[in-house]
């Protein structure tokens, strides 16, 4: 299951932007089973596996059929993965953290390509880093570093394609 997820945030962190689609079925997959873990943490792990399975799905779809929606709500759920991420880190409650950064919702939606390289590059960084189960120091440090070589990554293949702003 570590090796998957690191595989998943690498894709995530390399080809966010590319694969819309990908980045917000995988977040919605991971906040469904984090919320799933988090509000029914007594039931078998199985229900939390079926819910997230099912949202990561109708992220999917939603991003393929609803694109504006699905940024929406891919923002929100990647503000919301990265601030648990983060909060755990420093030592905070993530719970209390989640509610509040679904501005990524909104940053999502104004500055689409650079906060979705920005966002898939922090969340697929969060992901890989979370699998690796790293003291926090080094967590961190390998965090950042693999933020921007994301960003890096994906800007060079944003302007390579000549969507960006000159």
């Amino acid at each position: 299951m570590q090796l998957l997820q690191v595989m998943v945030g690498v894709m995530m962190l390399t080809l966010g932007r590319r694969l819309f689609w990908l980045f917000v079925g995988v977040l919605g997959f991971m906040f469904a089973f984090q919320t799933a873990q988090q509000y029914f943490g007594g039931q078998p792990v199985w229900i939390a596996w079926v819910a997230a399975l099912l949202c990561g799905v109708a992220g999917a779809l939603l991003a393929v059929f609803f694109q504006t929606l699905a940024v929406i709500l891919g923002g929100f759920a990647a503000g919301s993965t990265i601030s648990a991420h983060l909060a755990v880190l420093l030592g905070f409650e993530p719970a209390a953290v989640i509610v509040r950064l679904g501005g990524g919702a909104v940053l999502l939606y104004v500055l689409f390509d650079w906060a979705l390289i920005g966002l898939s590059s922090a969340a697929g960084a969060a992901l890989a880093v979370h699998a690796l189960n790293l003291k926090p120091g080094a967590g961190m440090l390998l965090f950042a570093v693999l933020v921007a070589a994301g960003i890096l990554i994906q800007a060079a293949w944003f302007r390579r394609s000549g969507n960006a702003a000159q």
